[in-house]
């Protein structure tokens, strides 16, 4: 969330902090083996919030990020990894294992993923478009393009009903 473009950076959101975070947790739990309390505990500690004197996301930092929330998507995400890892490889090309997925981009599916199995969560059009502002923060390639297919599939399959017609 930092200045681009001859804009100034957007107002506090913290909803979408946790959720960078949460994706930066994923991240760190899948690649150094820790487990997600672990990791949790670290962030709280040492990541979330911001530095007396600097602007914001400097050295990995998360400022003003929702801590419950936080909490809440890595927990989920960690515990219903084999459903979502799953609901993954079924939606990628069969020449495309799921360990081809670039690390990050697997963070951020089962970190979304993680919110469509929540019963009260938010609804699937916010998750999608919060992970896709996380997503262009992370990728400048085709990798937003992508996680917006996979998560589409996925939310489809986790919460059809936002997705019936009203008549």
């Amino acid at each position: 969330m930092a200045k681009a473009a001859g804009r100034t950076a957007p107002t506090s959101r913290p909803r979408t902090a946790a959720r960078v975070g949460a994706v930066q947790a994923l991240f760190q739990a899948e690649q150094g083996g820790e487990s997600p309390e672990a990791v949790i505990d670290q962030f709280v500690r040492h990541r979330l919030g911001e530095l007396p004197g600097t602007g914001g996301f400097e050295e990995g930092r998360v400022p003003d990020a929702h801590v419950k929330l936080f909490g809440r998507i890595v927990r989920e995400a960690v515990l219903r990894q084999d459903q979502l890892d799953a609901l993954l490889v079924q939606s990628l090309p069969a020449d495309w294992p799921l360990g081809r997925l670039d690390p990050v981009l697997r963070a951020l599916l089962r970190a979304a993923g993680a919110e469509f199995t929540m019963p009260d969560g938010p609804p699937v059009a916010v998750v999608i478009n919060e992970y896709m502002d996380v997503a262009h923060g992370f990728f400048h390639g085709e990798e937003p393009k992508m996680a917006n297919g996979l998560m589409d599939r996925m939310a489809h399959t986790l919460r059809p009903r936002e997705f019936e017609t009203r008549q």
